[in-house]
C-alpha cells in the first residue's frame, strides 16, 4: 500500500515528512485525542477498530497506487517537456547564427551599394511577413534563395516544438492536479485510521499490528525453510528475494521505494531493481510486467496480487510466504498468501 503535513511546505516526496507521519501512525503514541486515558472508545470494541483501520489501510492503498501511477506519468511529462524546450533552445541558437549570416551578406551587399529583395525578407523582425512573402525568394539568387529556405523551415520547426511543449505542459498540471487529489485521500483515510488507533492502549494497538518480526536468528530460518520448499526459478529471481529478505523490519512510507522505507509495489519494484529487472511503479502495472502463473505453480520470487482491484503486491518467498509492505501500522514482514483475498501471480524474471 502506501504513506504524507502542513506546517512546512514541501515536496510530493518529502521523505522526512512521510516517515514521520507512518512513525506516528505506527507507534501510535499513549496520548489520546479524545479523553487523554489511552482506552477504547467504549462504543467500539478492538475488534471494531480493527476491521474499520483495515478497510481505511486498504482505501488509502488504492489511493496511493493511483498516486504512484500519476506520479510516474508526471515525471515522465516533465521530463519529455524539458526535452523538447532544450531542443526549441537549440533550434533556436542555430536560428540565430543563420540569421546573422544573412545580416552580414546583407552589409556587404549594402556596402557594395544595394540589397537583394530575398535579404530584406529573410532579415524581416515579423516572422509572419516573411512566411507570407517567402515565394519571391525563387527571384533572388540560389545562395540567398537556399540559405532563406532554411531559415523559413527553422522557424516553422522551433513553432511545431513549442506547440508540443504547451501540450506537455497542460499534461503535467493535469498530473500534478491529480496528485494533490490522491495525496488528500491518502492522508484523509490515515488520519482517520490515526484517531481511530489512538483510542486503543498500547497493548491493544500491538496485538492488532500483528507479531513483529523476529531476531536475525528467527529470520533465516524462515528464510531457509522458504528457500527449502521450492527454488527460484532463475538468479534475477533469487537477487530479488535476497533483497527482500535484507528489508524485513524497514518501514512502511507510502511512495516510498526504498532503500529505508518502502510502500508494497515500491519494495517489489526496488527488489527486482536490485536483480537488473526494471519494473513498472503501481500493482496494477505490475501484474502485467510478466507471464501470469497460478498458485500451485508459485516460485520464490514471483509477484502475489491481493484484493479485487490489484491494490497490494508482495513478494513470494516459498512455503506459501511472502515479504510484503503491509500498511503504516509494521513495518516490511514475512506473512502467509492467504492472509488476503488472493487476485494473482506473476513471474518477471
Amino acid at each position: 500500500m502506501a504513506a504524507h503535513r502542513k506546517p512546512s511546505q514541501r515536496s510530493l516526496s518529502g521523505s522526512t515528512a512521510r516517515t514521520a507521519l507512518t512513525l506516528a501512525l505506527a507507534g501510535a503514541a499513549s496520548a489520546t485525542a479524545f479523553d487523554g486515558t489511552g482506552h477504547a472508545d467504549p462504543r467500539l470494541s478492538p475488534a471494531e477498530v480493527k476491521s474499520k483501520v483495515d478497510s481505511l489501510y486498504r482505501e488509502a492503498e488504492t489511493a496511493t497506487e493511483k498516486y504512484n501511477g500519476a506520479k510516474e506519468k508526471a515525471e515522465k511529462a516533465e521530463t519529455a517537456l524539458g526535452k523538447l524546450r532544450d531542443e526549441a533552445a537549440r533550434k533556436t541558437e542555430k536560428l540565430n547564427s543563420a540569421r546573422n549570416s544573412l545580416g552580414s551578406y546583407a552589409a556587404a551587399q549594402y556596402r557594395a551599394g544595394g540589397i537583394d529583395p530575398s535579404i530584406q525578407l529573410a532579415l524581416s523582425s515579423d516572422p509572419e511577413q516573411f512566411l507570407d512573402r517567402a515565394a519571391r525568394v525563387d527571384r533572388a539568387g540560389s545562395r540567398q534563395a537556399l540559405a532563406v529556405g532554411e531559415v523559413r523551415e527553422q522557424i516553422k520547426e522551433i513553432d511545431r516544438l513549442r506547440g508540443r511543449a504547451d501540450d506537455r505542459l497542460t499534461a503535467l498540471r493535469a498530473r500534478q492536479t491529480e496528485l494533490r487529489k490522491h495525496k488528500k485521500t491518502i492522508n484523509g483515510k490515515l488520519g482517520e485510521a490515526k484517531r481511530l488507533l489512538s483510542r486503543l492502549t498500547a497493548e491493544q494497538r500491538a496485538e492488532l499490528a500483528g507479531p513483529a518480526d523476529g531476531d536475525r536468528a528467527t529470520r533465516s530460518t524462515a528464510r531457509d525453510a522458504s528457500l527449502g520448499a521450492a527454488k527460484a526459478p532463475n538468479a534475477r529471481a533469487a537477487s530479488a528475494v535476497a533483497y527482500a529478505y535484507k528489508a524485513l523490519g524497514r518501514p512502511y512510507v507510502w511512495g516510498a521505494t526504498g532503500p529505508d522505507a518502502f510502500d508494497c509495489s515500491g519494495l517489489t519494484q526496488a527488489a527486482y531493481r536490485s536483480a537488473g529487472v526494471g519494473l513498472p511503479r503501481t500493482t496494477y502495472a505490475q501484474i502485467a510486467a510478466g507471464r501470469r502463473v497460478a498458485r500451485s505453480e508459485l516460485r520464490p520470487g514471483d509477484l502475489v496480487f491481493f484484493y479485487s482491484g490489484i491494490s497490494h503486491v508482495g513478494l513470494y518467498v516459498g512455503n506459501g510466504q511472502m515479504i510484503h509492505a503491509p500498511n503504516p501500522s509494521a513495518p516490511v514482514r514475512l506473512a502467509p498468501i492467504d492472509q488476503m483475498p488472493f487476485a494473482g501471480a506473476t513471474r518477471v524474471a
